[in-house]
């Protein structure tokens, strides 16, 4: 797949989980947090969002291992705002969304496994 198929691929699996899970932002990011799609409109606040999100991805992982855990199947941030949440999305990458407040978490998460799956086989 070229680099523009692969991109349109990804922005369309961004649309559909902001629209079938009501979503405010997605981003796809990379492992070591460059940002490859969003669907924020201002591109410094997506890149921020990409980097900051891998650190805090990448801190929870090296935590979980100290403590002899597995590698966390997601981070989660609440407030009273909105939720976070930060999931892999294969080796590569990052699939981050934010939302509202009034939010169904188990539908959310639902549709970021899938569309986790669909990224990671767009960059297989």
């Amino acid at each position: 797949m070229n680099k523009i198929t692969t991109i349109e691929t990804m922005e369309g699996i961004l649309n559909e989980i902001n629209k079938t899970s009501m979503t405010n932002t997605s981003v796809i990011a990379s492992r070591d947090g460059l940002l490859i799609c969003s669907t924020l409109s201002e591109q410094n606040q997506a890149q921020t969002l990409a980097a900051m999100s891998a650190t805090m991805i990448g801190a929870a992982e090296i935590v979980t291992n100290q403590l002899g855990k597995s590698v966390p199947d997601r981070v989660v941030i609440e407030s009273k705002n909105g939720t976070f949440i930060g999931t892999g999305a294969g080796p590569k990458a990052l699939l981050l969304v934010t939302t509202g407040p009034e939010i169904n978490l188990g539908l959310i998460l639902i549709e970021m496994k899938k569309a986790s799956e669909r990224i990671k086989e767009v960059l297989e």
